[in-house]
């Protein structure tokens, strides 16, 4: 960690700002004088129009509930000879539809819809759009079935990208197409608003050709367009085609706007391109947007996934306004980064400067916790999320279950997992892990046949806890089982950490020729990992020669790791054969690799003491020493006879 940001953290000590959120209020207008509310009836429909119109864009229900009345008491077409109504008094109700769905009032705006004298498209377009902006999804594809049912109004371009915008799931996919194939049928493809709207909703669908096309075959483009394209290919995680469509927008006729670069910005973190994310910090300061609390987020983001904290901590620092976002994201990016210390210094310093906590922050803040994070810091964490009633919240759940069982407390990882009213994919599979982590394979296996019973499915990260934990009962058929159900029923491709749970999991149990079968068998060329299962597994036998073939695999690999040779220097200790162990050790020495000292932790009154081998530097060191040799002692005295099975005779 640079002084730069030690600096900082000593510096940092005043509440956060935190942007203010004002209520909106409508026009304050008061119906108490009688001149007034009588101004207001004798008024034409077009000024009528226009207040109804400022009451729903203010949210301002109560006065527009008056204008109401007002309409009731003198319909805007009495005037006019009957029939049709006159258009100004279609404008007016449509205004006042307008009213209600934008003020999230759906009763009476369908009230409103069935009463009306006339209606147009117009009418039917903001009563469905109204529905699909509230999540009414079923009644606002209902009303717009009506619609293209109806032998009496007929939809435009505005009803299809209404509708259009409540498709952002892969099952909408249908209801896309349909859109897609009225649109062309009508013509209404070459409408720019319609395009736009077949583009995003493809990509919420995760059908990128299909947005890809739509965009490729656009004859006009605007910024939306672009972005729509940016960003849907960064959302599916096509990061480096979302930075070459930038690029080509970026030099076209067409300039980008705050949402592009802040895809843009997406896609770098993706890759992990600083040097791309640099330039575009660059540009968003020379245009005099870097102070934008959404581009600050974004930069942050990515510096931090770029492993740049001093340059994430200084947009931090420097920041004029600060949200919930960007506290989450400074205090992830120090999470992911091993700046443990500092994620939790940031987020002390916030709680006792007041500064307001929400869910996203604490899920954060937990996911720091490890075998050298206090307990009894994530025990007072569980104490402020009781305290604020996140309790509730899924992701804090499922931080928490993950805090216990990191910090060895198994039964207090179940009692969170119990009392949660709402449990996830992650909250399963975290349960699932912790005992598979702790050893517990028959227990782990038993919460994955809850899982199943209760209806939800298994993600790949399931699948690996379930091989670990196979892996430590000896279930090898059982994991070659959910090898299998993982590949040809549920689809999913395994990752290499699946294929060295099945190394180890064949090795534990004795099987290491049909270990190294298995890797020669791998579709993909083995990494690190699968190369370290089958030497672990060769050390507990005490298989000198497939030892030696994994420990060259993986040192060709990792040329700089110390585990190849310390792992075969301890299997020559095994056999007795301290003339390989010493040559072993030798030729380690001899390539500059270094072993890395072990390290230990204990927790005394909530704080934590770290030992390394040999340790010298230790405040306590001489203390420490001191308990040792008398327990040395009271060892001896007690008939314990050091195991040396890993010291050869030259090392006594």
């Amino acid at each position: 960690m640079s002084a730069m940001i030690r600096c900082g953290l000593i510096r940092w000590w005043s509440p956060l700002s935190r942007p203010q959120l004002p209520w909106r209020c409508g026009p304050s207008i008061s119906f108490s004088s009688a001149s007034a509310l009588t101004h207001i009836r004798e008024s034409s429909s077009e000024i009528i129009s226009i207040l109804l119109c400022c009451c729903g864009r203010e949210g301002n229900l109560r006065l527009g509930s008056c204008l109401h009345a007002s309409i009731i008491k003198k319909p805007p077409f009495t005037n006019q000879p009957p029939p049709p109504p006159h258009a100004t008094a279609l404008v007016t109700y449509n205004c006042l539809l307008n009213l209600y769905c934008k003020c999230g009032d759906l009763y009476d705006a369908v009230k409103v819809f069935e009463d009306m004298p006339l209606k147009d498209t117009i009418s039917w377009n903001s009563l469905i759009s109204g529905f699909f902006k509230l999540g009414k999804l079923h009644s606002g594809f209902a009303y717009f079935k009506s619609l293209l049912e109806s032998t009496i109004y007929r939809f435009d371009h505005a009803s299809l990208t209404s509708t259009l915008s409540a498709c952002g799931a892969t099952e909408s996919i249908g209801v896309v197409k349909m859109i897609h194939a009225l649109a062309i049928s009508n013509g209404y493809h070459k409408e720019i608003t319609v395009g736009n709207a077949l583009a995003t909703s493809y990509f919420s669908c995760r059908f990128i050709e299909s947005g890809m096309r739509v965009f490729n075959e656009m004859v006009e483009r605007n910024v939306v367009t672009w972005t729509a394209a940016i960003s849907g290919l960064a959302q599916n995680e096509f990061y480096g085609e979302s930075l070459k469509l930038f690029e080509e927008m970026y030099h076209g006729v067409v300039s980008p706007n705050c949402l592009t670069y802040l895809s843009a910005l997406s896609s770098c973190s993706g890759l992990q391109a600083r040097k791309e994310g640099a330039q575009i910090h660059g540009v968003v300061c020379k245009l005099g947007i870097q102070s934008d609390l959404c581009i600050e987020s974004a930069l942050m983001d990515m510096y931090s996934k770029c492993c740049c904290m001093e340059d994430a901590w200084r947009i931090f620092e420097s920041a004029e306004v600060l949200d919930e976002v960007s506290i989450t994201v400074i205090l992830v990016g120090f999470a992911q980064n091993g700046f443990e210390e500092q994620a939790i210094q940031i987020f002390v310093k916030m709680v006792k400067a007041g500064t307001k906590i929400d869910p996203n922050m604490i899920s954060a803040i937990l996911g720091v916790f490890g075998i050298d994070i206090s307990h009894g810091l994530g025990v007072q964490i569980h104490s402020l999320v009781i305290k604020k009633g996140f309790a509730s919240n899924v992701f804090v759940g499922n931080g928490l279950i993950n805090m216990y069982s990191k910090c060895g407390e198994l039964e207090e990882s179940v009692k969170v997992f119990d009392l949660m009213p709402q449990k996830n994919q992650v909250s399963w599979n975290s349960m699932i892990a912790t005992f598979a982590r702790h050893g517990d394979g028959w227990k782990a296996l038993h919460y994955y046949e809850k899982m199943r019973s209760k209806g939800v499915e298994p993600t790949d990260v399931t699948f690996l806890s379930l091989l670990h934990a196979c892996s430590h009962v000896g279930l090898v058929n059982k994991g070659m089982q959910f090898l299998e159900l993982m590949e040809k029923e549920c689809g999913m491709r395994p990752r290499m950490e699946h294929y060295a749970c099945i190394v180890d999991m064949l090795g534990r149990a004795g099987f290491l020729k049909e270990a190294k079968n298995f890797i020669d068998g791998l579709p993909v060329k083995p990494d690190v990992l699968v190369w370290q299962a089958l030497l672990g597994a060769c050390g507990i036998y005490g298989d000198i020669d497939m030892g030696k073939y994994a420990a060259d695999q993986l040192a060709q690999a990792v040329p700089d790791s110390p585990v190849p040779y310390i792992s075969m220097a301890n299997i020559y200790s095994c056999k007795g054969r301290w003339k390989e162990r010493a040559t072993t050790i030798k030729k380690m020495k001899e390539r500059g690799v270094a072993k890395e000292r072990g390290v230990s932790w204990i927790e005394i009154e909530k704080k934590i003491y770290s030992f390394v081998v040999a340790d010298q530097m230790h405040p306590k060191g001489d203390d420490v020493y001191d308990v040792l040799f008398k327990l040395f002692g009271h060892m001896r005295d007690k008939g314990y006879v050091p195991d040396n099975i890993f010291i050869s005779n030259q090392d006594r």
